[in-house]
């Protein structure tokens, strides 16, 4: 069981955050459950709970990723299984392509940015997510505030 968790998770971070279209529909809908749940703070203030299921996966996803091209994820640490929890650190690499309010920096500009995610699995899917970012040093690379 331990080991389809980590499978699960680590399609879930080096595949389906560089997919795109209908390969990251499907991905999306093969890993998690129809309620599952993003437990995330957010910058706008919105309930990141409002969107439900696959599609808050893929909602998550293409808006996180938008700003980006040449995206990879990297596993640092685990993934770590304790029942029905998985915990692992990751590392985001991509180009800005521009289009986030108040960043001053270049098109181009390459961020790295780590975080760690914890998710909870139901069955052969996850129900639940919580992720921490280092948004504050990913805001610092993009001139967010500095200008």
């Amino acid at each position: 069981m331990a080991d389809d968790v980590k499978a699960r998770y680590r399609r879930y971070l080096e595949q389906a955050w560089t997919a795109d279209g209908e390969r990251l529909d499907a991905l999306a809908a093969e890993l998690v459950t129809p309620d599952f749940v993003i437990h995330q703070a957010r910058s706008d203030g919105a309930s990141a709970e409002q969107v439900r299921g696959p599609a808050a996966l893929t909602k998550l996803i293409r808006e996180s990723c938008s700003l980006f091209r040449d995206v990879s994820t990297v596993i640092e640490v685990g993934p770590i299984v304790d029942g029905d929890l998985v915990a692992a650190r990751w590392r985001f690499h991509g180009r800005y392509v521009g289009g986030m309010p108040g960043a001053t920096a270049e098109p181009g500009t390459e961020v790295r940015f780590a975080g760690t995610d914890i998710l909870r699995s139901s069955g052969d899917r996850f129900a639940e997510y919580w992720v921490v970012s280092e948004g504050l040093s990913l805001m610092a690379q993009l001139g967010v505030g500095q200008g």
